[in-house]
């Protein structure tokens, strides 16, 4: 059995996908002289050279865009964001641009091209550079959303999004790119974050599927819903409502869009019971929609109205106090699900 860290997870997904087909590069700031600015991309240059793992200046507009043409023309980029509170710059390449063009093009050109980096509060980043981007392009159609929570789930999203005949966007964590690596809290009874492929070959071939929500932790009192490093927050509050006999089932959607809203609706109406937690802000996120998709296909089966974990209603403040308290978190959780279980 083997345990990769969230960062080798990414870099395994993407030299797999490289060896498998020579379409694929990456593209971005750092990712080939320095091994990449999180050493995400370390010793990646080494085996595919500089015509493949392509260091690009400071301009999200400029690389972009070229990973967009790159695409239309066949080849399959992987551009890499340092943050994805840097690709606002990139908005018309990323939104207006890679999403409509096969629809624009009448199916002549598409757009099989992954933008990925760090998205959310990295820790004590100022506002500027910890941006929870989902919320804002969810909404987009013509591209998918991946959001993966451990290191299983990074790279098998990532497998697929590379293969993937659509845009799509993969939101990565900084603070979660040493998850898996010795003394990190042991959720193993939650998770299973190890496998042991018997052959090359079937690693290579191990992806997950779009649209597939991911039961953390089975369940019978309430259900929480959760994606990216919100799913840890969720995990330890379900830790601690244990002891209080509240038995939490955690689900992961992986993916935004496509949203795997069946697996959710199918928990509540066991549950009875539903807290969404979203790392973005509250006023029309992604954890909105959840909550309404929810209420249209569960309406009955809720005892209670469905409570939303969010971010602050503010900028992230530098301070790490600050910012801890702003973002959703494991007490919150706790304080949601008692509320909304009628045990506050």
């Amino acid at each position: 059995m083997r345990t990769l860290q969230y960062r080798e997870a990414i870099r395994e997904a993407m030299e797999e996908e490289m060896r498998l087909d020579d379409r694929v590069f990456l593209m971005g700031e750092e990712v080939a002289q320095y091994n990449g600015a999180y050493k995400i991309s370390q010793g990646m240059l080494d085996e595919f050279g500089p015509r493949r793992i392509v260091d690009s200046p400071i301009s999200e507009t400029g690389f972009s865009g070229l990973g967009v043409g790159a695409a239309m023309y066949g080849l399959r980029p992987i551009i890499e964001f340092m943050s994805w509170s840097f690709c606002l710059v990139a908005a018309d390449q990323i939104i207006n641009n890679a999403p409509k063009m096969l629809y624009m093009s009448g199916g002549q050109f598409g757009c099989p091209a992954v933008f990925r980096g760090n998205n959310g509060a990295g820790g004590q980043l100022g506002s500027t550079h910890s941006w929870c981007v989902e919320s804002m392009f969810a909404s987009v159609p013509g591209l998918k959303l991946a959001i993966p929570s451990t290191p299983r789930d990074a790279k098998g999203l990532l497998k697929t999004a590379i293969r993937d005949e659509d845009p799509v966007f993969n939101l990565e964590s900084e603070r979660m790119l040493g998850l898996g690596a010795r003394g990190d809290k042991d959720f193993s009874r939650y998770i299973k974050d190890t496998w042991a492929p018997p052959t090359h070959k079937q690693d290579e071939d191990f992806t997950i599927p779009f649209g597939v929500a991911d039961i953390k932790k089975p369940g019978k009192d309430v259900t929480i819903v959760a994606a990216g490093r919100p799913v840890h927050f969720a995990l330890d509050a379900a830790e601690e409502l244990e002891k209080e006999g509240i038995d939490c089932e955690v689900i992961d959607p992986r993916t935004y869009r496509p949203l795997d809203i069946d697996t959710i609706v199918k928990s509540v109406r066991k549950t009875n019971y539903c807290v969404v937690v979203d790392q973005s802000w509250p006023f029309a996120s992604v954890g909105s929609e959840i909550a309404a998709q929810v209420y249209e296909h569960a309406m009955d089966d809720l005892d209670n109205k469905v409570i939303r974990v969010n971010n602050d209603d503010i900028p992230a403040p530098y301070n790490r106090t600050l910012e801890q308290e702003m973002l959703p978190n494991t007490k919150k959780i706790i304080d949601a699900v008692r509320a909304v279980t009628y045990n506050a």
